[in-house]
């Protein structure tokens, strides 16, 4: 007979050894709505972005960059605050209320007692049109922002696709465009002079809004880890 083999004993002063963890496994968050970029003859410019539908339910926030440079972040929570200041980049970020109204070609943008924005939208041209006539399903896809990434640079100067911060990724999936035509805004109490380009872009991310102030409606898709 052969000898029985020995179970290895553990040494009891000696830690269990544990399990290396799995990476964490990417998400895609999807936020439906409308982007507005807009300048000022102050200097500073504004992205406002109004969503219907995304993982933190309907919201709205504001981001903003002074002349001199100055990101500065206005949004409703703490929870879409965190997300959005790993997303891009800001200098300083405020969580207060960001209100908006719709009517008709007039929109309203009230946050806390920092910003009183109203601008008013034109018809949609061509591009709107060009932009209107591809399937919702097709252009909400990130293949879609790939495709036409080189397209979108061209043409308007922007990126539709591209790295972000915390690891993640975006795809903008354009589905209308109308020009934004006049706008008023306050910020603290100041009024920051009428409607003027987008220019220089928006430095928060990888991307800004088209030079000419407009409003996008998009699908936004965030490739993010669960930890992230």
């Amino acid at each position: 007979m052969f000898p029985a083999r020995s179970r290895a004993t553990r040494d009891p002063g000696r830690p269990e050894p544990h399990p290396a963890p799995r990476p964490a496994r990417p998400v895609r968050l999807r936020f439906d709505g409308w982007i507005a970029g807009l300048g000022t003859a102050s200097g500073t410019r504004l992205v406002l972005g109004h969503w219907a539908d995304s993982p933190f339910g309907p919201f709205s926030d504001v981001m903003l960059e002074h002349a001199g440079g100055h990101r500065l972040l206005l949004a409703p929570t703490r929870r879409t605050a965190d997300f959005v200041a790993r997303t891009y980049a800001f200098d300083e970020v405020c969580v207060v209320p960001v209100r908006v109204g719709v009517a008709g070609n007039r929109w309203t943008v009230v946050a806390g007692s920092l910003l009183d924005l109203t601008f008013t939208v034109g018809r949609r041209g061509a591009l709107g049109i060009l932009l209107g006539a591809v399937p919702g399903p097709v252009s909400a896809r990130p293949f879609y922002a790939t495709v036409t990434d080189p397209a979108a640079r061209l043409l308007l100067g922007v990126r539709t696709r591209g790295t972000a911060g915390a690891g993640r990724h975006e795809w903008y999936g354009a589905h209308d465009l109308h020009p934004v035509t006049t706008a008023s805004v306050r910020l603290g109490g100041r009024d920051l002079g009428p409607l003027t380009p987008v220019d220089p872009p928006v430095h928060v991310g990888f991307g800004s809004t088209p030079r000419s102030p407009c409003l996008v409606r998009v699908t936004t898709t965030v490739r993010a880890t669960r930890s992230a």
